[in-house]
């Protein structure tokens, strides 16, 4: 039994938290919380404000009853640059969700792309080949391999500023993907499925929205907590299929509790078919 599954048998009370800078929105501590009691686990899972500036701080003042965290934006990186060890996917995007303490510090975890790509599978059509990722930031590497685990191999990257897509395209080519790279108001080309990774508040021109809804397919925007977003009033506008982000959220989730109870993302639950029906519920509730 791993020290994570013992520290999970014994039933010692825990804590977790969720930080980020906003945090007020979250839906996490309800998804957890939901989680945790289906699994008879007496742990406590919090939201906390903290910031790039504050971040090192809080972190290396942490109480030893803390067993992991959740991050969001804007931490990822330094969640990254903060673990004593990385699996393949926050090593791969520079960017991890999750921290778990270990005897050696931190080990850093992202789940966003097991998420995304299990979000995706729900709902987006089977055989994807050739998919779009709107945004070229943070969010859009985790889209990339998001989009590869599911089988696409054609990645078009559409963003404001198409330069500042050039490192995302230069993994994807590493990654034996074909990538292109397009102004937003210019796709290129028509695709099955579009990822946006753009912030729930940003603006996009009707005549943008339009353009990538007509050559869009499918839109997944992660966005979960502002819908529909400006994409998504476009892609709803055009009659074509549109989802916000709260099935990533929840199989991020899944896949952190999965890390706090078990010690790795690949260990499934006891039960977790139930543990992922009650969350849904949290969801819904949230």
């Amino acid at each position: 039994m791993t020290t994570a599954a013992a520290e999970a048998a014994s039933g010692a009370p825990r804590r977790l938290e969720v930080w980020g800078s906003p945090i007020a929105h979250s839906l996490s501590p309800a998804l957890h919380t939901a989680a945790y009691a289906q699994l008879g686990l007496p742990w406590r899972y919090d939201r906390r404000r903290v910031d790039e500036s504050s971040f090192a701080h809080e972190l290396a003042h942490l109480p030893s009853q803390f067993r992991g965290l959740s991050l969001t934006m804007p931490l990822k990186a330094l969640a990254h640059d903060a673990g004593s060890t990385r699996d393949a996917a926050a090593a791969a995007t520079g960017a991890a969700n999750t921290l778990v303490r270990t005897d050696d510090g931190w080990a850093a975890f992202n789940t966003d792309v097991g998420g995304l790509a299990a979000a995706l599978s729900e709902v987006g059509p089977a055989g994807v080949d050739r998919a779009r990722i709107v945004g070229a930031g943070a969010t859009a590497t985790s889209a990339l391999l998001a989009l590869e685990r599911i089988g696409a191999r054609r990645i078009d990257i559409t963003a404001r500023r198409p330069e500042a897509a050039a490192p995302l395209r230069e993994l994807a080519e590493s990654r034996g993907l074909t990538a292109t790279v397009s102004a937003l108001g210019t796709p290129d080309g028509e695709v099955e499925l579009t990822v946006s990774t753009l912030p729930g508040d940003a603006p996009v021109a009707d005549a943008d929205g339009a353009r990538l809804a007509d050559a869009g397919g499918t839109l997944y925007d992660v966005v979960y907590g502002t819908w529909p977003t400006a994409l998504g009033a476009a892609w709803l506008k055009s009659g074509r299929p549109a989802h916000p982000g709260a099935t990533m959220l929840l199989h991020q989730a899944v896949l952190q509790i999965r890390i706090f109870v078990t010690g790795s993302p690949d260990s499934p639950l006891p039960g977790e078919e139930d543990v992922v029906a009650v969350m849904r519920r949290a969801l819904v509730g949230g």
